[in-house]
């Protein structure tokens, strides 16, 4: 069997971008995905009725030029999330209706949120994207977490809890996981808190028709047999001469090899040589988030005749954030829920019937009795999944950047690194992952 250019290995989202740049310019590929099917941390779920929803990422929004591009180029189109209506809050026992991105507190709570926001949002605006580090006060900001940060700059205890809220939404991760150098990297990889956070002009405004994981499909389409599935590389040999993969079936040799999984799967695999001692050493501190991803069916989407829009925001788990995620050319209706950070890995433990209950009584909690009634229901926990092991990506925690973490997208030897983690624009999100492979696919081509 004669040598092929470049193996990459994942068929997620940034590998297979990677994959379909070179197989563009004329390189001979080949994909080894470790799961039947592709998509990586994308997934969609089809309920007995046809309606196709996402249990995996789902969302692209304005700024996002990369994945728009390429929805494009795919010929898939997009349509709005749900967002008339009135969203819910409930914080401080009381459920409240209010518009925009900011639940309506009470003028001094209400204060202490947008004080904060604008502080992180001019304090991201100075942090250097290719490298955080290079910031001068990034040893500072990189030793403390972000619930120290939280903790010292907010004065009220629900303006905290806003912030606990921001953080299980746009990390899947509680604050004191996080190092808040990170957290100012990844406001400014996303524009800023207003973007990450917003439906309108925001990272939440679309969807993807038929569901996201469309794009690695139609992607896998166009690469046809260059992707292999249930091919799970258990080990990897490189030399002077080339790259030798193995997984369970066979031997697979390339010239380069772009790896596109999560960063700590990557210690998983048998590495000879060992690569450099400071990457492992990064790697062994890059844990992915936690995030169960729960869907109820309805008849129809009940809340939307009460003027409401779906969305809801809680101090009380386990789902304390809420979208309506009905499909179009549906009448039914479909609520969507997320379960985050530590309490996603308490409930991960608990029986799929006790977890589901604890769901729906959050739902009804939001939006009345009839949220108890789902005709199907579904969840994903993605800390789970033996190829992932959680979502929505990998965690930064203190010290992490101010010890190298920008060279992890470094290439080692014939080896390089895709996947969102090592995006400078929109890590974590689609976008992220589609720059990640085409800087990949771009390395391998320059070497020629």
């Amino acid at each position: 069997m004669s040598r092929i250019d470049a193996i990459v290995v994942g068929a997620g989202i940034s590998g297979l971008t990677a994959a379909w740049r070179l197989a563009q310019a004329g390189k001979r590929v080949r994909v080894l995905e470790a799961n039947d099917r592709v998509g990586g941390r994308t997934l969609n779920h089809r309920f007995t009725s046809g309606e196709v929803v996402e249990v995996g990422g789902q969302w692209v929004g304005p700024t996002q030029a990369r994945i728009l591009g390429l929805l494009n180029e795919l010929q898939l189109e997009t349509f709005p999330l749900w967002n008339q209506g009135d969203n819910l809050t409930l914080f401080g026992g009381k459920l409240k209706s209010y518009r925009g991105t900011i639940p309506r507190f009470a003028p001094h709570v209400l204060l202490d949120v947008l004080q904060a926001q604008v502080r992180l949002d001019r304090l991201a605006k100075q942090i250097p994207l290719d490298d955080p580090s290079r910031h001068p006060r990034a040893g500072e900001w990189d030793r403390m977490t972000f619930a120290e940060w939280i903790r010292r700059s907010l004065k009220t205890g629900q303006g905290r809890q806003v912030l606990e809220l921001v953080s299980g939404a746009v990390f899947a991760a509680a604050p004191h996981d996080l190092s808040f150098l990170h957290v100012l990297f990844y406001i400014r990889s996303g524009t800023d808190l207003d973007t990450l956070l917003g439906v309108a002009n925001g990272a939440q405004q679309d969807r993807i028709l038929g569901g996201s994981q469309r794009i690695c499909e139609e992607l896998a389409a166009r690469l046809g047999d260059a992707v292999r599935l249930g091919q799970p590389v258990r080990a990897l040999r490189q030399d002077e001469a080339g790259v030798e993969l193995l997984t369970d079936s066979a031997s697979h040799q390339s010239a380069r090899v772009i790896m596109a999984i999560p960063p700590t799967l990557l210690l998983r695999i048998t590495q000879e040589p060992l690569l450099p001692g400071w990457r492992d050493q990064l790697l062994q501190r890059l844990p992915q988030g936690a995030v169960i991803k729960c869907m109820a069916l309805y008849e129809t989407p009940f809340w939307r005749a009460r003027g409401l829009s779906g969305q809801a925001t809680s101090e009380r788990g386990p789902v304390r954030l809420t979208f309506d995620n009905s499909v179009p050319g549906s009448s039914k209706g479909v609520l969507m829920g997320f379960i985050e950070g530590d309490e996603a890995r308490q409930w991960s433990a608990a029986a799929a019937d006790e977890r589901r209950a604890a769901v729906l009584e959050c739902f009804a909690r939001y939006f009345g009795a009839e949220a108890q009634q789902p005709r199907e229901y579904v969840d994903q926990c993605w800390a789970d999944e033996p190829f992932a092991r959680g979502c929505y990506a990998a965690l930064f925690p203190p010290g992490l950047w101010s010890n190298g973490a920008a060279r992890l997208r470094q290439p080692v030897g014939r080896l390089h690194f895709a996947g969102t983690e090592t995006a400078t624009r929109w890590m974590g999100y689609f976008d992220g992952a589609v720059q990640a492979g085409e800087r990949a696919a771009a390395e391998v081509l320059a070497l020629d």
